[in-house]
């Protein structure tokens, strides 16, 4: 019990967010960040400042409708009044979805048992203006049935060397992939090409480096079993390219029940 009531407690919560104008989720002195404004807009509920820790730094441009925060607070708050609080502070393009008691010693990096992406990519010969903040375009029409036989080869455990792009050093490239999925979304005007994506870990710029992949096969420019190679060369610049920030978001973060 602390002072005045409140009672600190140890919490989770999920947080929504267009990362289009922020420089990534991770705090930085000199420009907007996702968790800069998570941070801002819980200070005056607490009366102080909160340190709250991601499940993971997404990049800049990149979006969630998933992400986890742990954090410790004194409050005499019930949840549902907290989450309402803390949204009133926040910016239009950030909502925490559900705030919730974690249990004490909480950490969402280390204790996430997967993590699922989805990348969306709009093909076709005319750009959506309106969504070009949250797909990638491709102005031709991608071989979903070849991109699907590609994603094959990327199931299970694999060393994914080859689709990490440089960046900390990691004791281990290996991961496990348990869903790939690409499917073709039509809508009245537009067609969408969506890749969904779940594992134990990622490494960095993982999933847009499987996009790239994947929509290189979809173009035509190379075969399916390709992608075993690249897999199997464990060599970045085998792959396709990285795909653009903006088409990737965040889905969801699984936790031991």
């Amino acid at each position: 019990m602390t002072a005045k009531g409140r009672v600190e407690r140890s919490l989770r919560a999920t947080i929504a967010y267009d990362g289009s104008r922020y420089f990534g989720w991770q705090w930085q002195p000199d420009r907007p960040t996702v968790q800069g404004a998570v941070e801002a807009a819980l200070e005056p509920i607490a009366g102080k400042p909160v340190r709250v820790v991601a499940s993971g730094r997404t990049d800049t441009g990149v979006h969630a409708v998933g992400q986890v925060v742990g954090f410790r607070m004194a409050t005499r708050l019930d949840l549902t009044t907290l989450r309402r609080a803390w949204n009133a502070h926040l910016p239009q393009d950030i909502a925490v979805r559900e705030v919730a008691a974690a249990p004490e010693g909480f950490d969402p990096v280390r204790h996430a048992v997967s993590k699922r992406y989805r990348y969306t990519i709009q093909d076709g010969s005319i750009r959506d203006v309106l969504s070009r903040h949250v797909v990638w375009w491709i102005p031709r029409r991608l071989d979903v049935v070849a991109m699907r036989c590609a994603a094959r080869w990327l199931l299970g455990e694999h060393d994914f060397a080859a689709f990490e792009t440089s960046g900390s050093r990691r004791v281990s490239t290996v991961r496990r992939v348990t869903d790939l999925i690409v499917e073709r979304q039509a809508t009245p005007v537009w067609d969408r090409v969506v890749i969904e994506v779940e594992s134990n870990g990622f490494l960095y710029n993982m999933v847009r480096n499987i996009v790239g992949t994947l929509m290189v096969v979809g173009v035509g420019k190379e075969r399916p079993e390709w992608v075993a190679d690249v897999l199997a060369s464990r060599d970045r610049r085998r792959a396709g390219p990285t795909a653009p920030p903006q088409g990737l978001c965040l889905l969801s973060v699984r936790y031991p029940t």
